[in-house]
């Protein structure tokens, strides 16, 4: 995985692997390391939400201080003026590894083994429909379906109604197909 987004003392920070960082002070000894909360972990052509405790390893190198901000008041014509000064408490991480525990991996493989099943479960189901199906059923979108779906004879308006029940489940589809099998029940 190439970045994650980890939740550290209360703010959000997306992260690369060897990245160093200021977050707020964190009660942890200089050296030591901990596991943020990981809300995301991403890159490689996909994210993964919540994968799981201990995908992301950090190491606090210093408790540091922030630059120095100034703040001043004044009121005019009465003499009035304050001045102080803040100084955020700071420790510097730095991110050792992301997606060491390999939870991201277990959790990719089961749905290509999924996929795998799923095609020759759909083929098996689909072949004698295959045949009352209107060209190109498959690569149409939703758009398509509507401005087609007037062209069509009833086997086909049933065999394409049959598949988005079984397959695809869009709801425009269903919505288009649906209206015209009533209007063409309504014409006979």
């Amino acid at each position: 995985m190439t970045y994650a987004i980890i939740k550290v003392a209360g703010k959000q920070y997306r992260v690369r692997e060897g990245e160093r960082l200021l977050v707020d002070r964190l009660h942890q000894d200089e050296g030591s390391s901990f596991a943020p909360t990981v809300l995301l972990v991403g890159g490689g052509g996909g994210a993964q939400l919540d994968p799981g405790d201990g995908v992301v390893q950090a190491k606090v190198l210093a408790q540091t201080k922030g630059p120095k901000i100034r703040i001043g008041k004044y009121k005019k014509r009465t003499g009035y003026r304050r001045h102080t000064g803040f100084r955020a408490s700071l420790t510097q991480i730095q991110i050792e590894s992301i997606g060491g525990s390999g939870k991201p991996a277990r959790a990719r493989a089961k749905p290509k083994a999924d996929e795998a099943a799923k095609p020759a479960a759909a083929e098996t189901a689909t072949e004698p429909a295959a045949g009352e199906l209107p060209a190109g059923y498959a690569d149409m979108t939703i758009a398509d379906i509507k401005s087609a779906v007037s062209e069509w004879s009833p086997a086909e308006l049933a065999a394409a109604l049959a598949h988005e029940h079984e397959h695809g489940k869009r709801k425009g589809a269903l919505a288009a197909l649906e209206s015209a099998a009533a209007d063409e029940e309504g014409d006979s």
